[in-house]
């Protein structure tokens, strides 16, 4: 039961990375490929129907985390208070931003939280997953530096999949550039961890800028999406010996009648979150065309 939970909770962290990294990475990049209102509202359709959605992973991941495992829950959200704090704050202001900006005069204020409110969580929960495993300022600066540059690529790759025109070309072109910053931070980063799923994390990142190169945009967000997967991998299986220091998965872990408790409820709601989302996505699944004031899917 405690390694059937600590996969589960690895499942639901990855899912959370991939699914808001793109996310994080069109707040970030919306105003960078955007001329002009329209165009603005283009690109942040491409989440409009989804961003909130996606959080679901990241309340799911830690609740399942505080259940199954209260003293890394508790160890991890103690230690790391300011940063959580902060991702918090971030995720309101880029919820209120994106919610707000079609109701007010000058939305300039709005955008303006949606790149704050996108580049701080995808920045600290790096800086927080890499001081986990390394324990070094350094280290958590490093492992910052590589999923804010992700997930920009992994966004510039969502937008030129999901939009058409003008912004389809300039995310192409950011694409590339992020991934000219990517490629070589994500070897710095690791490297350092010298296993199959992180030497495959940067074949895979090296993969997405040959693919966005000859313009095959779905198989560039495959390629960045499995990046993140197999980073993540990287990560828990690290985690997975130590998940605290001084602390091991058993010491950790809540006692054997909790986690069959919790298996079984996971095993009834799981698959409608899974169902839903996949729902969701497959009604949401073409492009956001911009038809005079109109934007459309098709």
């Amino acid at each position: 039961m405690i390694e059937l939970w600590f996969v589960i909770i690895a499942f639901l962290w990855t899912g959370y990375f991939v699914l808001e990294g793109f996310d994080f990475g069109v707040g970030m990049l919306a105003p960078l490929v955007s001329r002009n209102p329209g165009e603005q509202r283009q690109s942040l359709q491409t989440i409009g129907p989804v961003w909130d959605g996606n959080e679901v992973w990241l309340i799911t991941a830690v609740g399942a985390m505080f259940a199954a495992f209260p003293a890394w829950y508790a160890g991890v959200f103690s230690s790391f208070y300011l940063p959580v704090t902060l991702v918090l704050v971030g995720l309101i202001v880029r919820g209120v931003g994106l919610e707000w900006r079609g109701k007010v005069n000058d939305p300039r204020w709005c955008d303006l939280g949606i790149v704050v409110g996108s580049a701080l969580p995808a920045f600290l929960w790096g800086a927080v997953f890499a001081d986990l495993v390394f324990d070094s300022v350094p280290a958590a600066l490093l492992g910052g530096a590589f999923s804010l540059a992700v997930c920009a690529l992994h966004g510039a790759v969502f937008l030129a999949l999901k939009t058409t025109g003008p912004v389809r070309r300039r995310a192409r072109i950011v694409a590339m550039a992020a991934s000219g910053v990517a490629v070589p931070v994500a070897v710095a980063a690791l490297s350092s961890l010298g296993t199959f799923p992180a030497l495959a994390a940067m074949a895979a990142l090296a993969a997405a800028t040959a693919l966005i190169w000859r313009r095959r945009e779905g198989w560039a967000f495959a390629a960045t999406a499995g990046a993140i997967v197999l980073s993540t991998l990287a990560v828990f299986m690290e985690l997975r010996l130590r998940p605290f220091p001084g602390l091991t998965l058993a010491e950790a872990a809540s006692g054997p009648y909790t986690l069959t408790m919790l298996s079984w409820i996971g095993l009834i709601t799981l698959p409608f979150v899974l169902v839903y989302q996949g729902w969701t996505y497959w009604v949401f699944r073409k492009r956001v065309r911009v038809e005079g004031t109109l934007l459309t899917q098709g």
